[in-house]
């Protein structure tokens, strides 16, 4: 599959898409769409028409420094959310670790003093205090 670029703005155009223009000359342009080819026949510059590729690298840049910014902004960010997730982790590995610690000193910890009071009624089997 070969992608064209569009001779007057500068996108991308895939197979089956676009519009072919053929000058006297035998030159070949390429448009992605009929707004592209109209302007290219009214000869305009593309370069003065804020919404094309080529104004876009002309006047913008290509946006390659925001991209390289956003890359080391966003290393910082990494490193907080790994040491945040490592840190969560951590405390649920503690809290876990105490629960299992309870959960076998219960049973041996537990006497007849710290045993759930019954009344006499309940060993018996009436209604208690219903």
């Amino acid at each position: 599959m070969k992608v064209e670029i569009d001779s007057f703005s500068g996108r991308k155009i895939y197979p089956s898409k676009g519009k072919l223009y053929v000058r006297g000359d035998s030159k070949v342009f390429r448009f992605s769409t009929s707004k592209s080819s109209s302007l290219f026949l009214q000869r305009k510059n593309p370069r003065k028409i804020a919404w094309t590729i080529v104004y876009r690298r002309s006047c913008r840049g290509d946006g390659q420094e925001a991209v390289a910014q956003d890359r080391e902004a966003s290393a910082p960010a990494a490193e907080r959310e790994k040491a945040r997730a490592d840190a969560i982790a951590k405390a649920k590995a503690d809290k876990k670790k105490k629960e299992d610690a309870k959960t076998k000193v219960k049973p041996a910890a537990r006497t007849p003093a710290t045993a759930p009071k019954v009344s006499k009624q309940q060993m018996k089997g009436g209604k208690g205090g219903r």
